[in-house]
């Protein structure tokens, strides 16, 4: 290096030194710190002046105080090293230095701490095997066994002191996880072991002889679902220290192996096993080594799983089969450090796994820093030759040398917007571990921040005599008080004082303070400007901020802060505008040098003393190389023969080494083998190339001999020698004439010969034009060459433009916009990096590491962007012809920002690229692209040698385009480089052609089984132009995954002339295992796309279609409309023009996305309360009956099924001030219109539209537009238009009431509307019931209840409850029972006699006027479940149906609130059939002397049924109860009821029809106490915003039997105030207007209506209007601000679990629409007996799923439960629940109904006669001392006898301390 450079280098550092310190200081000044602790904060190096009388800005550097002030406070941080014992690399341990450091930063300060660290050659090793022993690992349980002293010696070899244990894991034993049948809980399998969760077989020993004998003796278990509870024993092997036997100063190894997933967090809580309490990350091993609280607690997550492992210093090894390698290989990343091989089936290959894997580990450490305070940050860094793998904290290591690394550690300036400290006292302090992953020693640094007050701040003078008792003296100066200034407080402020004082002598105006302050006591008080930009500053408040310096057009760079006209950069920056980078980061090369020792670095750039050289001057790297043989092409041509370019004296300038050989090296052991033709003979010359990337010389080695063309040509010398001549006489004669041949000749080409005529280098476009067919094309951009001609040496750099639809001239462009429109900015640069394939798949891992680093850079960089968004769609590419650079990759993203954005997010976006980096991520300066919906700017980059280069240009293709556009693409100059524009423009045109033919699906979605294997999806060709066409197509995942569910496909189809069919297949896959067992009922849906139709198609109505594969466990819960593609951004380009005075076009793009419609909204400008809706399907909408000259707003919105997506920016437009303004041409005749349409008429088309029609008026109509709304909410009307006199009104509710009317306009307005006409539509088919509940009596006897669908589309009928027997696989075996119920308020059965150990499924369906809806299921086996012993009487009489009864059983059902407290199935006969059967039972029931119950019951039923043709059949049953009750009943009436049934036609009574009998006859005991004539509930009630205070509420009539008088409507806020109460006498005014409400309060309505017999129920709703608020008054809202309706939701359903006779477990979901942030929950328990006092639970936490446990109930109690949730916005709707928990002795006490019963003996006689002389007689007794809880006895004896044969069956139950013992024909079991 020249020794000016480097004395240059030294002057440049000085500067720039000096330039910080004086950065530093104005940064201390210009914080304008008051007081000694605030100035102290602002920066380290800042100091305080405490004297007293002293005119000198007190905040300052020390050294500007040291010359002017006495007493200078200063407080300095510190770093102590508290313990450090070197490193004894003799010693076979891990170790680190030092072990503990404490240290105090100052906000902005860093640290630094060098440490270094030693892993021995061979240190102590623990390796804990944990082996997943499920049936499936049976064979590698065996190889393991054999394997067991081999495996001690690999462990051996690893490190002569080890240690071997070994673990076993199953999974937890519940359902569904494990069989938990008897049987299955013995012995899983044969020869197997009771299935466990985890337990420690061997713990750490180093005796392998002791752990193979162990080893030996194991034997396999098993569990039922394929993942497996490997993450429980994980977390016990870690956390149990002692158990386990880890030592403390070893290597720890956790080998891992299984051939299944695994479970994790969250998996516990499924439906069947409930385990919802999180694991507390103890150890729970008992003294066999057993996991105790496998069904206690769930499965760990993975990060709990990442922590533990990583603070025990336990490295995983997972050793697992090719079936689960996926799942752990995915896992084993989110290690720091661990290691995964594949295991063989058998696991014969894991001596050989473990050897690899120990190898691998030993060469890797993880350091990194933890606990980690919020207010600091801290990095490892290392400084020895262990590199660190990218950006992470593992680092390559080598075992016995000590390694050094770096910690720093930096206190941050802020934590968001607030000073670092006044930030909680927990975070400015805490203890950083820094431990390697491999190490249990560890680095300690307790850290903390220095925010200490000066001392003087504590104790202040209060009101000192020395500030006029107007202040406060402290730390040498005084505080005013209010209204008072000066430096001793003696200036009350609006007193003048001296103006001449105000005056800036430097200024010869002498204005006071500059006209831009007023003067108060001779102190100039700074006024704000109009530009709320500018800031004035100064003694005189002459500075201003805007003048401050400005670098790429942003003020100081946007590093710094202006003061007093200067830049006061941010740390790290300097410089008069901030534009240099202090550190040198940006110049270090990849050695970790300084501009690779060949330059300097100045201002973040290196300066380079050679032009050919990287960024940080570095040699010719391989990427340089790719261009070697151009580059050394002219050298070689005149070291050799003495021709080309460089010939002569040019030759000396190359620098390679050069020798002639006979022959030349074989390309492999060369850099480049070249070969070109020499211009001067025609002859083809070869040599080589050898460079090293880290040298600067080339060495060529040339064949001495040419290959040249035969000498046949020898005659054509002379002749060109002849031409030579004269060309040589004529540039002689030229250059005599050099002034006129530059005048005349300068535009032709040959003239670039002359020398008078030549030019420099030249860029330009190769071509003038482009012709191209939209169909034709494949991507939405084109690469147009750019060429470089006449020496094309150097870099140069070109700026060009593109313009879209320039054939429309000026017009085109300066169309109205609006500037707060959302754009979608496409964004491209350069990425320092080389492209390779993974970047092309967005699934791989180096895709999805790039992305995150290009979204997180740019976000940081465009947030100073005003109303920019985050970027989307991140994509990588290459960019082919880009000279010396197309190995890189580009960036391809989106950012959306507002359209006035453009220009700044362009000067933004060419700033960072000229420094080569956006924040943390390095681009190449030279190359960028910015376009916008209509233009394009960016850059291109011509290297050393390069002749061409493409330029991507967009070609804003879109729709709405006219036939033929023509885009203008511009090279706009060269901002960097000599070469000059040539040929300056180059025009694209896009023609489009009319389409040939329309390719479209035939409907949006299609459903195959997937039994099918294939499915076939339709394509449809509509043929406009015969001919050959073709379109491509692909699949995309949905919820159906490629290679799982379907195997993907990518192709095109072609349609010959003539074809207008065909079909794609798709192959179809078998469900997987786990979704086989888990029985995954999950959707699986793809899409199916066309796209890139050719020649002359187009694409039609459904160009993708979602395909759904159906499963058999999976079809009821289909639906096929539903589309997996939510609509996430607003509709683009929203423009609005005025068509008359009257009337307003507005057109949009659509967004990404499936709109199924548009709603767009517009309002007078002024005025956004008086705002309109119209729903359009349509992307063009005319707005009509306007004002004229009124300025008008709008937005629009997309939306479908799936809900709505953004709505886009505002649009304005103003109507003509008059008709002649901008009107049409009348038509001749056109009059207006004076009548409205007539004879409108509606009908339902379906469940979601309804048909309107009319007559159409006189007047010459040319529109129509009809407005509909729901029935009394007249404020959520939507407007349709139409031009002709029908209209199908789209996207109605099913079973609602609507109202409509219709208006014709034309060209001179709009007429009168029509007269309202009202329609309902019909029913649609319900959703599925809520989810089931199940009430576990005992394992026979279940309560199973249901919510009401969600939506249920009408008017629910009735339910239909199913339920069978299943095997362990989910599949039914036997008969499937169903039950209807016709009572849709019953929601709930009792079954009895269910098969005890059998899982059952249960199913549930809602039917409507429609039909039945989708089925909800559940499956259960009750007796895995705990006796819950509590009925829940919401329903208090429910059906009991006997599993084991048959359809045409009669007696299966009661609704006794007896048997619903039994605990136990009630015993019924084996009697399949009754015929003509009589019985009778008498009960006594002796009680207490004060009371008694007799009940008797005599049953006869007549019936006569026909049999084979001739026969008969009678059968009569009549029956009578009476029931009498005492004292002990609480005063219940006693009652008589006679039921008769007549049944007819030869048919016996199915189950539901006895089940909705009963409900009959349930309603008539029961006694209701509402009158037939009292009103129903009122029906949807609507709320719709006036205001921010303004509400009105609406609702529809009930149904009642009598004549509705009118409705109360009383409402209050939830946080509790006055209820208010208005009454409605007009019953036809159904909705009401309340006013003077409190912003952002929820209110709860109710609503009631009357008749002559009384008030009927109310419906609830819970409503609250936001808005915002004037913060000094927060119940009133700012005038013109929005406002918007919020409804928060109740909680989710109420589920009771009784714990024992006195607790209860209370659970309920989180609502589904809080109103706020949930800050936890109310929960009131009310005892409905009256008694005990209402109890009030506040429950904190805002989890999904929230419990309560709830002491201190008493038994055979009902309760009320109501929960709300608390918002901040106040309390929610409250969810209400009744339960009751019941005694086990059946509430033996003196206040129970029916619990006073002694003795009951039933006698039971029935009898027979059948046609054919047959005969049937059966007995039955039963004796029991409790009817319910007690033991006895039954004898059941049936005798049939017929002509020829007597048959008998005698059955004995015997009932002993809760033994149930049935003796029949087949078998004997017991329960």
């Amino acid at each position: 290096m020249k020794w000016w450079k480097i004395w240059f280098s030294v002057v440049i550092i000085a500067l720039s030194g000096a330039v910080c310190q004086g950065e530093r200081a104005n940064r201390c000044t210009a914080s304008r710190a008051k007081t000694c602790t605030e100035c102290i904060r602002v920066d380290k190096d800042c100091s305080y002046c405490a004297d007293e009388d002293t005119d000198v800005i007190r905040c300052d550097l020390q050294s500007n105080l040291q010359s002017t002030c006495k007493r200078i406070i200063q407080m300095k941080s510190s770093m102590t090293i508290r313990k450090m014992t070197r490193i004894n690399t003799s010693s076979k341990r891990t170790q680190i230095s030092p072990q503990e450091v404490s240290m105090t930063l100052r906000a902005g300060e860093e640290k630094m701490l060098n440490i270094e660290v030693f892993q021995p050659l061979e240190a102590p090793v623990d390796l804990y095997f944990l082996m997943d022993f499920s049936n499936s690992m049976e064979d590698d349980l065996d190889n393991l066994k054999k394997l067991g002293l081999k495996l001690a010696d690999v462990v051996r070899n690893m490190s002569s002191d080890y240690t071997i244990g070994f673990g076993k894991f199953v999974d937890k034993v519940t359902v569904p996880q494990t069989d938990m049948r008897p049987s299955r809980l013995k012995q899983p399998w044969p020869n197997s072991d009771a299935p466990f969760s985890f337990k420690n077989v061997i713990p750490l020993t180093p005796n392998a002889t002791h752990f193979t004998q162990k080893l030996e003796k194991e034997r396999i278990s098993g569990n039922v679902d394929a993942p497996e509870g490997g993450f429980d024993a994980i977390l016990q092997v870690a956390v149990c220290q002692n158990n386990i036997g880890w030592r403390s100063q070893s290597t720890h190894l956790l080998v891992f192996s299984t051939e299944s997933a695994f479970h994790y967090e969250a998996d516990g809580s499924n439906v069947l096993s409930g385990i919802l309490t999180r694991n507390d990350e103890n150890c729970h091993l008992d003294w066999t080594g057993s996991y105790t609280q496998d069904v206690l607690q769930d499965y760990p997550s993975i990060p709990t799983l990442i922590r533990l492992l990583g603070q025990h210093s336990i490295i995983p090894i997972f050793a697992v089969t090719n079936y689960s390698y996926s799942y752990y290989e995915k896992l084993s990343k989110y290690f720091p450090v661990a290691d995964i091989g594949r295991l063989q089936q058998d696991s014969s290959n894991i001596i050989e796994l473990l050897r690899r894997s120990f190898e691998n580990i030993r060469s890797k450490m993880e350091i990194r820093a933890e606990n980690i305070p919020k207010t600091m940050r801290a990095k490892v860094s290392s400084l020895s030759a262990s590199r660190s793998q990218s950006e992470s904290s593992t680092f390559t290591v080598t075992p016995g040398v000590v390694n050094k690394f770096r910690l720093n550690i930096k206190a941050l300036d802020n934590v968001g917007d607030a000073h670092l400290c006044d930030s909680p006292k927990g975070d400015q302090r805490g203890k950083v571990i820094v431990k390697p992953s491999t190490f249990t020693d560890a680095l300690t640094v307790d850290a903390s921040l220095l925010c200490d007050q000066c001392d003087c701040d504590q104790f202040p003078e209060v009101n000192s005599p020395k500030c006029h008792l107007h202040g406060n003296f402290t730390c040498g100066h005084c505080l005013c008080g209010p209204n008072w200034r000066g430096q001793t407080c003696n200036c009350h402020m609006g007193t003048e004082g001296d103006v001449k004082a105000c005056i800036n002598p430097a200024d010869s105006s002498s204005k006071i303070c500059s006209d831009r302050g007023e003067c108060q006591c001779g102190k100039c008080q700074c006024l704000p400007s109009e530009n709320h930009l500018e800031i004035f500053d100064g003694d005189f408040c002459e500075f201003s901020s805007l003048l401050c310096p400005r670098f790429a057009g942003f003020r100081c760079n946007a590093r710094g802060k202006c003061f007093k006209e200067q830049c006061v950069c941010e740390n790290g920056w300097t410089g008069p505008s901030c534009d240099c980078p202090i550190s040198n980061a940006t110049c270090i090369d990849t050695n970790g040098g300084l501009c690779n020792g060949k330059g300097i670095c100045i201002c973040g750039r290196c300066e380079c003393e050679d032009k050919d050289t990287d960024p940080t001057c570095g040699s010719v790297t391989y990427l340089q190389l790719l261009g070697l043989c151009e580059d050394t092409r002219t050298c070689v041509q005149c070291q050799a023969w003495n021709t080309g370019e460089k010939k002569g004296k040019n030759c000396k300038k190359c620098t390679n080494v050069f020798e002639f050989v006979e022959e030349l090296k074989s390309e492999n052991l060369v850099t480049e083998s070249c070969q070109f033709r020499d211009e001067a003979d025609d002859c083809t010359y070869y040599y080589t190339v050898e460079k090293h990337p880290s040298a600067n010389i080339s060495h060529v080695q040339a064949l001495k001999k040419k290959d040249c063309p035969p000498g046949s040509f020898l005659w054509l010398i002379p002749l060109i020698i002849f031409l030579m001549l004269l060309l040589g006489l004529l540039l002689m004669l030229c250059w005599k004439y050099c002034a006129c041949c530059r005048a005349c000749c300068a535009r032709l080409p040959c003239c670039a010969m002359l020398p008078c005529g030549a030019r420099g280098t030249m860029v330009g476009f190769k071509e003038d034009h482009y012709m191209l067919r939209q169909s034709k094309l494949t991507s939405d951009s084109l690469d147009t060459p750019m060429v470089r001609t006449n020496k094309p040496d150097g870099t140069d750099i070109v700026r060009w433009q593109v313009v879209d639809n320039v054939h429309k001239g000026a017009t085109a462009q300066t169309q109205p916009t609006n500037p707060k429109d959302t754009v979608l900015y496409n964004l491209s640069l350069r990425a320092a990096r080389v492209f390779n394939d993974e970047l092309r798949k967005p699934d791989s891992r180096e895709f999805d590491q790039l992305r995150l680093d290009v979204d997180e850079n740019l976000n940081e960089v465009y947030k100073r962007v005003t109303g920019a968004q985050a970027v989307r769609k991140t994509k990588f590419r290459l960019q082919p012809n880009a000279g010396k650079r197309q190995d890189l990759t580009i960036i391809d993203t989106q950012l959306p920002a507002p359209r006035s954005a453009q220009s700044e997010i362009v000067k933004l976006t060419e700033h960072q690229v000229t420094m080569g980096a956006f924040n943390d991520l390095k681009v190449i300066p030279g190359y960028y692209t910015v376009a916008s919906d209509r233009d394009a700017l960016g850059l291109v980059e011509f290297q050393d040698g390069v002749e061409s280069v493409d330029v991507r240009v967009p070609l804003f293709v879109k729709d709405e385009d006219d036939d033929e556009k023509r885009l203008r693409v511009e090279a706009l100059d060269v901002p960097l480089g000599k070469a000059e524009i040539g040929k300056r423009f180059v025009d694209i045109t896009i023609i489009k052609e009319a389409a040939k033919s329309i390719v479209t699906f035939l409907q949006p979605s299609y459903t195959y089984q997937r039994q099918d294997k294939v499915a076939k999806i339709p394509l449809l060709r509509e043929i406009i132009e015969d001919g050959r066409t073709q379109v491509s197509y692909r699949t995309r995942d949905l919820t159906a995954k490629d290679g799982k569910d379907y195997i993907s496909t990518e192709n095109e189809v072609t349609f010959l002339p003539g074809e207008t069919h065909k079909e794609i297949p798709v192959k179809l896959l078998e469900q997987t295992e786990i979704d086989s067992l888990l029985g995954n009922e999950q959707i699986k849906q793809f899409l199916m796309e066309l796209y890139k139709p050719r020649n002359g198609a187009k694409l039609g109505k459904f160009p993708r279609t979602t395909v759904t594969i159906a499963d058999e466990n999976a079809k009821q819960m289909l639906n096929l409309n539903q589309s997996m593609l939510p609509i996430d951004s607003p509709p683009l380009s929203v423009k609005a023009h005025p068509i008359d005075s009257k009337r307003i076009r507005v057109n949009w793009s659509p967004p990404l996305g499936e709109p199924s419609g548009y709603k767009l909204k517009y309002w007078p400008e002024d005025d956004e309360f008086a705002s309109k809706v119209i729903d359009t399907k349509s992307t063009t909408v005319e707005l009509t009956n306007l004002h004229p000259g009124c300025d008008y707003a709008m937005d629009v919105l997309a939306y479908n099924h799936l809900g709505s997506g953004p709505r886009s920016g505002i649009a304005r437009c103003r109507t003509p001030d008059d008709l002649t303004q901008a009107t049409i041409p009348l038509k001749q005749g056109t009059i207006s219109i004076e009548s409205p349409p007539t004879n409108v008429k509606a009908q339902p088309i379906d469940s979601k539209r309804i048909r309107m029609n009319w007559v159409p008026p006189q007047g010459r109509p040319t529109g129509y537009k009809v407005t509909y709304w729901i029935e009394g909410d007249e404020n959520s009307s939507q407007v349709l238009n139409t031009t002709v006199p029908s209209a199908d009104l789209p996207n109605l509710y099913p079973y609602c009431d609507y109202e409509m009317d219709v208006f014709a306009y034309n060209a001179l307005g709009a007429g009168p509307r029509s007269e309202i006409v009202r329609c309902r539509t019909p029913e649609d088919l319900p959703n599925e019931p809520g989810r089931l509940a199940f009430n576990v009596i005992s394992p026979t006897v279940t309560q199973l209840s249901w919510a009401e669908p969600s939506e249920t589309n009408g008017e629910i009928t009735e339910y239909e409850v199913s339920y069978a027997v299943v095997t362990d696989e989910n599949k039914p075996i036997g008969p499937k029972k169903t039950v209807k119920i016709n009572k849709p308020k019953k929601r709930m059965v009792m079954i009895e006699n269910l098969k005890e150990e059998q899982p059952y499924r249960y199913t549930v369906r809602a039917k409507n006027g429609a039909g039945w809806g989708p089925i909800r299921e559940a499956t259960m086996n009750l007796s895995t479940q705990p006796k819950r012993p509590m009925s829940i009487p919401i329903i208090p009489d429910i059906p009991i149906i006997d599993a084991e009864a048959h359809d045409e059983y009669e007696n299966f059902l009661m609704y006794s609130s007896d048997v619903m407290r039994s605990p136990r199935p009630s015993v019924s006969d084996d009697t399949d059939m009754q015929l003509n059967g009589k019985w009778e039972m008498n009960s006594l029931f002796p009680g207490s002397a004060t009371s008694s119950i007799n009940r008797s019951m005599t049953t006869s039923h007549s019936q006569q049924y026909g049999m084979m043709g001739t026969s008969s059949m009678t059968s009569e049953t009549h029956t009578t109860m009476m029931s009498g009750y005492g004292s002990a009943i609480h005063g219940k009436k006693a009652g008589n009821y006679t039921i008769t049934q007549q049944m007819i036609g030869g048919r016996r009574r199915t189950e539901s029809e006895d089940v909705n009998a009963a409900l009959d006859n349930l309603e008539m005991v029961l006694h209701e106490s509402r009158s037939p004539g009292i009103p129903d509930t009122p029906t949807r009630l609507v709320f719709s915003a006036l205001g921010a205070t303004s509400l009105k509420v609406s609702w529809q009539k009930p149904l009642c039997e009598r004549e509705v008088l009118g409705y109360r409507v009383t409402y209050q806020p939830l946080l509790g105030d006055e209820m208010q109460t208005i009454d409605i006498s007009d019953p036809n005014e159904n909705s009401l207007i309340i006013n003077d409400l409190l912003p952002n309060y929820s209110y709860m309505f109710k609503v009631k209506a009357m008749s002559e017999q009384g008030w009927g129920p109310e419906r609830e709703g819970v409503i609250t209007i936001e808005s915002k608020v004037d913060p000094l008054s927060p119940l009133s809202p700012v005038p013109g601000s929005p406002f918007t309706l919020s409804t928060p939701s109740a909680p989710g359903p109420l589920v009771f679990t009784a714990i024992n006779s006195e607790l209860l477990k209370l659970s309920w979901e989180k609502p589904r629409k809080p109103n706020g942030d949930i800050m936890g929950y109310l929960v009131t328990c009310e005892p409905l007996d009256g008694h005990d006092e209402v109890k009030t639970y506040q429950v904190e936490g805002d989890d999904a799923e929230m419990t309560l446990m709830v002491p201190h109930l008493s038994e055979n109690i009902p309760y009320k439960f109501k929960v709300q949730a608390k918002t901040t916005q106040g309390y929610g709707p409250e969810r209400e629940g009744i339960i009751t928990i019941e005694s086990q002795d059946g509430g033996r006490s003196q206040h129970t109904n029916l619990s006073e019963y002694s003795k009951q003996m039933v006698m039971r006689h029935e009898g027979y006669s059948l046609p054919g002389a047959m005969s049937t007689e059966t007995s039955l007794m039963h004796s029991t001392i409790d009817p319910f809880f007690s033991d006895g006895m039954t004898v059941t004896t049936q005798r049939m006898e017929s002509g020829t044969t007597v048959t008998q069956q005698i059955t004995r139950t015997m009932m002993t301390g809760g033994t149930i013992t049935k003796q029949t024909e087949r078998q004997l079991y017991e329960a």
